[in-house]
């Protein structure tokens, strides 16, 4: 088996309608039909070859660590929107080579908004960085 990327990452949303307006007016994702073949209610966002789907359910996930990270091209612009429309930011752990910060959809969903100076492999090779042996 070859996996040759991320289709798509499904996040769960208790108010599917104001869930769209948040993926869609403040982060400013594309919304993208669904498959006819699907009876049920979901919402579909494009992110260049890959797709955020939205998931109703009766109540949000618990609060975890798990988050989707959103590269942003300008990561300054970012913050200011973000801050201007009043929705949180969470500055986080510097990463080599990136600038990164965390805010959530409005079921808590932690996203990060991330923008790389560099890819990551060429942080690797500067920073002279190994996988770990693990016996």
């Amino acid at each position: 088996m070859k996996i040759t990327g991320i289709h798509h990452h499904s996040v769960i949303v208790s108010d599917l309608t104001r869930a769209r307006a948040f993926y869609r007016d403040v982060l400013g994702l594309e919304e993208v039909p669904v498959p006819p073949t699907f009876a049920f209610p979901v919402a579909w966002f494009a992110l260049g070859s890959e797709q955020i789907h939205l998931l109703p359910a009766k109540s949000p996930d618990a609060p975890s660590g798990r988050h989707i990270a959103l590269h942003v091209e300008d990561i300054a612009a970012a913050r200011q929107r973000l801050r201007s429309l009043g929705r949180p930011i969470s500055e986080t752990t510097p990463i080599p080579g990136a600038e990164r910060f965390f805010t959530a959809d409005p079921d808590g969903n932690r996203i990060e908004i991330i923008h790389w100076s560099q890819p990551w492999a060429e942080t690797v090779r500067a920073l002279g960085l190994q996988v770990p042996r693990h016996p």
